[in-house]
């Protein structure tokens, strides 16, 4: 059964067809990861997903609801969050602060809350905390919790804009990029930790250039080239697959 399905999405900028004419359906369990070479349409077709760009033509669902021309705030409140190819952390902030900004997406409190809380917002307030250092320790953050998020190497900059995606409690997670700038112990700890969040029963949905990762990782595997999906399936099927060899893999990764 499918939690996300895109209907023939196209995006055109000009006359550059960017996404032409994408159908996919994407399981509710699982990982699944989309690979292509550079300028195959991957970035383009998340941030349509996610609300942040508007498909020029096609529809996308996510748990049987139409949420095509929905705002992103809307669709994250629905469970469908993102990370972006480029870390986007509050660095001014602490590790634990914000993983917490992740959590107040389903918290009832407001602005007077903060200002004046009652009791029901400073108990709220605590669920919110314990909630944010159980994912730290969760993704091996929670000796961090006080520090900076400036800080912070590269690697566990990744991990946590992970930790926060997890806080506002996704029911799919799309990570754009999530091993790019990682070493190999690091993008080992990210494998783990990818396993262990599908297990948790959040689909997982990513675009990712480490080929050795994909393949570790991934239940099903879709593949664009030019904007077109030229394959999907599991991951030895595309690993075989003689197009999909022709545009990215290469020879060396269906041999090696």
């Amino acid at each position: 059964m499918s939690i996300l399905r895109l209907d023939g999405i196209t995006r055109r900028f000009g006359g550059l067809v960017a996404v032409d004419n994408v159908s996919l359906d994407i399981a509710e369990k699982g990982i699944t990861a989309i690979i292509g070479p550079n300028g195959a349409g991957k970035t383009t077709l998340f941030n349509i997903i996610s609300g942040f760009m508007t498909p020029s033509a096609g529809r996308v669902t996510f748990a049987g609801e139409d949420i095509t021309s929905m705002r992103p705030d809307r669709i994250a409140k629905r469970g469908l969050i993102r990370t972006f190819q480029l870390v986007q952390l509050f660095e001014s902030l602490t590790v634990l602060e914000n993983v917490k900004v992740g959590r107040h997406l389903h918290t009832r409190g407001g602005l007077l809350a903060a200002i004046v809380p009652s009791r029901s917002a400073r108990e709220e307030e605590q669920a919110v905390d314990d909630s944010a250092r159980a994912l730290l320790g969760r993704t091996g953050l929670a000796a961090q919790a006080a520090t900076m998020a400036a800080v912070l190497p590269y690697g566990q900059k990744r991990l946590l804009e992970i930790a926060r995606a997890l806080a506002a409690e996704p029911k799919l997670l799309l990570l754009d990029e999530p091993a790019a700038g990682l070493n190999r112990e690091e993008t080992m700890r990210l494998a783990a930790l990818l396993r262990q969040i599908a297990a948790s029963g959040i689909a997982v949905l990513l675009i990712e250039h480490d080929m050795s990762l994909v393949m570790n990782v991934a239940d099903r595997i879709a593949v664009l080239d030019f904007g077109r999906l030229i394959a999907e399936g599991a991951p030895t099927d595309v690993r075989a697959n003689p197009g999909v060899i022709a545009a990215y893999l290469g020879t060396e990764a269906a041999h090696g």
